[in-house]
Parts: C-alpha cells; structure tokens; sequence
C-alpha cells in the first residue's frame, strides 16, 4: 500500500477514525499512524479528538483505535 491510497481514501470519506483505517486496507494501526503522521506533516490531515465517552464507557471499541483523522482542503 502506499501513501496515496492512504490520502484518496481520507479524502473521500472526510473523516476516518483508525479503526475504519485498519479495517479498509488490512494493516496494522502502528504502521498506519506512520503514514498518517507524513500526510499530518504536511497540513493535509489533522487528528481530532475523540468523544472522552469513545472507547471507555461502553467498552466496544479498542481506545487505541478510536483516533479520527479529517482531511483538510
């Protein structure tokens, strides 16, 4: 996979979290933060921050996935 996938589908969904990510293109979290982390570097993706509630109350999804990335035009 390379870092263009990455960013066609960001840009066509908008908004991601981590675990639609993982899912999508069927690689590990750590190596898409780090794909992530370049298309961040260069003002293209920002990380929001995830409902407080997300991950913890009702305890369905992994905390560690639940980080949402949003394309910036």
């Amino acid at each position: 996979m390379i870092l263009s996938n990455v960013r066609s589908y960001i840009q066509q969904q908008k908004r991601v979290t981590l675990s639609d990510l993982v899912t999508h293109f069927n690689v590990d979290a750590d190596a898409l933060r780090g794909m992530l982390g370049k298309w961040m570097s260069k003002g293209k993706i920002k990380r929001l921050s995830a409902n407080s509630a997300c991950g913890t109350s009702c305890c369905k999804c992994d905390p560690a996935l639940t980080e949402i990335y949003e394309w910036v035009e």
